[in-house]
């Protein structure tokens, strides 16, 4: 879903887009001449591998996102909330996909899995 920086004004434009099981929704607000604020809910699931015994399992995504969105480069290095549309369009499916990749990028852990100090030994 591509929504022009233009079409976005200064009252709250909620907004859904789904992806690989996971839904972002909420809401698209101007918050000056050349931002917007995205404030949505990421919720859904994603199948996943544990990083200590290698089993598939289903996470289940309940997050909040808050993000600037910026249709101008951004001078802020200490801002890290800031997505640039240099074109003019926010991309509300990259968003999404974005976030869903951050998450899959990351370690987790079965629930048999975390917490567990064992040493674990799996023969092949």
């Amino acid at each position: 879903m591509q929504i022009a920086f233009g079409k976005v004004g200064s009252t709250a434009k909620p907004v859904e887009v789904s992806s690989k099981g996971v839904t972002l929704h909420g809401t698209l607000q101007k918050s000056g001449h050349h931002q917007v604020v995205l404030d949505a809910r990421l919720t859904g699931s994603l199948d996943l591998h544990c990083d200590r015994c290698g089993n598939a399992y289903n996470y289940q995504m309940d997050t909040e996102l808050k993000l600037k969105l910026s249709d101008l480069l951004s001078e802020d290095k200490d801002d890290l909330d800031i997505i640039e549309f240099l074109d003019g369009t926010i991309d509300l499916l990259y968003i999404l996909e974005s976030e869903i990749t951050s998450v899959q990028s990351t370690y987790h852990y079965c629930r048999s899995c975390d917490g567990n100090d064992e040493t674990l030994e799996i023969e092949f």
